[in-house]
């Protein structure tokens, strides 16, 4: 159980943590303080239904598809791989520094981009059906993957709401090019050993 829980959790958080357009728009209006709580909830409940829907429809795949794990694994891996080059490389060339500042906008202009952001973002349905879906193959019985899916679920809240709220706390760090080529090192150092945790494992 605690096994589930932790790899749910940690595989879920390191997967949300690499800064993509969705990230960047969360941060945004977070260092603007426009409509933080509703972002935030918007994006942590898109990806509980994804992730959701992941964890309990892989297994019906790999009924039919006994090998399709080993597949999903390993092009998970190679996606991982090369991410966690694109920010090492992005470090390397200082490319991934965030203007704060934006246009103001209303609430419903603003839920309508950050589900834009979300559902028509490609990466998202290979990160939660593909890669969440395939790590959850691991553990056996409704227990143990309702526990990986709930954890992995936290973990998007977790980060979510982190981000939107503790923009405001780190707001004069990110606005420093250096503070974004040290995020982007760890990330894709997240994304490397993840990658080598699909290929070992």
């Amino acid at each position: 159980m605690i096994a589930a829980a932790s790899t749910g959790f940690f595989t879920a958080f390191a997967l949300i943590l690499a800064i993509g357009a969705q990230n960047a728009f969360v941060l945004r209006q977070g260092l603007l303080g426009r409509h933080v709580f509703a972002v935030a909830l918007t994006c942590a409940l898109s990806d509980a239904i994804l992730i959701t829907a992941g964890v309990a429809g892989f297994g019906a795949l790999v009924a039919q598809f006994p090998g399709l794990p080993m597949v999903m694994r390993f092009a998970g891996a190679a996606f991982l791989l090369v991410y966690g080059g694109l920010r090492f490389a992005a470090a390397w060339m200082g490319q991934s520094h965030l203007a704060a500042a934006a246009p103001a906008a209303s609430l419903k202009a603003t839920i309508v981009t950050c589900l834009m952001l979300t559902w028509l973002n490609p990466h998202v349905y290979l990160d939660t059906l593909g890669l969440l879906g395939a790590v959850s193959t691991r553990f056996e019985g409704l227990a143990l993957k309702a526990t990986f899916a709930i954890s992995a679920a936290f973990a998007s809240f977790t980060f979510f709401f982190s981000l939107a709220y503790g923009a405001k706390l780190m707001s004069r760090i990110m606005q420093s090019n250096r503070a974004w080529q040290v995020m982007d090192v760890g990330i894709g150092t997240l994304m490397w050993l993840l990658a080598a945790g699909l290929i070992l494992g």
